[in-house]
């Protein structure tokens, strides 16, 4: 295959506004933007339809994609992240009516992934009532995105209830639906015991329909600019075209919005040059 879709998750564009920031990575070279449906960026519960049309326009006069992403800290409580989840004993139907906006906002966008995860396990809950819980929630979220025409993509996220690639094929098992694919953190990958990035994209290759990429320290889950922690870029970069992934690769640098500027220009200087990059060795 040719050059990988790159894009840039807007997590890490928190100070920028949306025009803004698609005028930032048109003019970097990007493919894409993975949008974080977020307080400043199209809150799916006070965003306009006149907005969401607009911002349509303006991706498609930059020639980007899109890929709508729901990790927004705060979006649903203002005092506890990423609450309530899939899996809370309470407020579950919160986090579903969410998804569920956010898939409308995708259509409208003409994205066609939806990126979603787990949440963390309420403290002293049952795992398997949690799994039950989660494979129940997606199987009706799954007839939803049958519906409006769109794909799910699960991430295992660090801390979270389904947290390494083990825990997303157990979840696969339990919910084959064609309409459920994996949202793979490249970075993530490292903080799996042992974790090869490489290795686990050819091994989930065929189940990619979203990929996010950033540099990580083995063992410790904090999002780092390329060439500050232990990926293997090029190897990694490698793989994603041996598969023939042709989804965006967004990088997410969320803690780095300070220098999103910086960031930007970085990121696809890096993930370019190791395309092109020699093999190891």
């Amino acid at each position: 295959m040719g050059r990988l879709r790159l894009a840039y998750n807007t997590n890490g564009l928190a100070h920028h506004r949306l025009e803004e920031a698609v005028e930032l990575l048109a003019d970097a070279g990007y493919d894409g933007i993975a949008l974080t449906l977020d307080v400043q960026h199209l809150d799916p519960y006070h965003a306009k339809t006149g907005e969401v049309r607009t911002f349509r326009r303006l991706l498609d006069k930059h020639k980007l994609a899109c890929v709508v992403e729901t990790g927004a800290r705060f979006i649903l409580d203002p005092r506890r992240k990423h609450w309530p989840t899939l899996i809370s004993a309470e407020g579950s139907a919160v986090r579903r009516d969410f998804l569920c906006r956010s898939m409308t906002v995708a259509v409208d966008l003409g994205a066609r992934v939806v990126s979603l995860w787990s949440g963390a396990a309420d403290p002293g809950s049952d795992p398997g009532e949690n799994m039950k819980r989660l494979a129940g929630a997606l199987e009706s979220l799954c007839e939803t995105a049958e519906d409006e025409g769109v794909t799910l993509g699960f991430e295992p996220e660090p801390g979270m209830f389904i947290d390494t690639l083990a825990g997303w094929r157990d979840l696969r098992a339990r919910v084959p639906h064609h309409r459920l694919g994996l949202t793979l953190d490249v970075g993530h990958v490292l903080c799996e015991p042992g974790g090869d990035p490489a290795a686990a994209i050819r091994d989930h290759g065929k189940e990619l329909v979203n990929v996010q990429i950033e540099d990580m320290k083995r063992g410790v889950h904090e999002h780092l600019p390329f060439g500050k922690g232990d990926l293997d870029l090029p190897a990694a970069v490698k793989a994603l075209m041996e598969v023939g992934y042709g989804g965006l690769v967004g990088v997410e640098l969320s803690r780095d919005s300070h220098r999103a500027q910086e960031c930007v220009r970085e990121s696809v200087a890096a993930l370019r040059a190791a395309e092109g990059a020699p093999p190891p060795g």
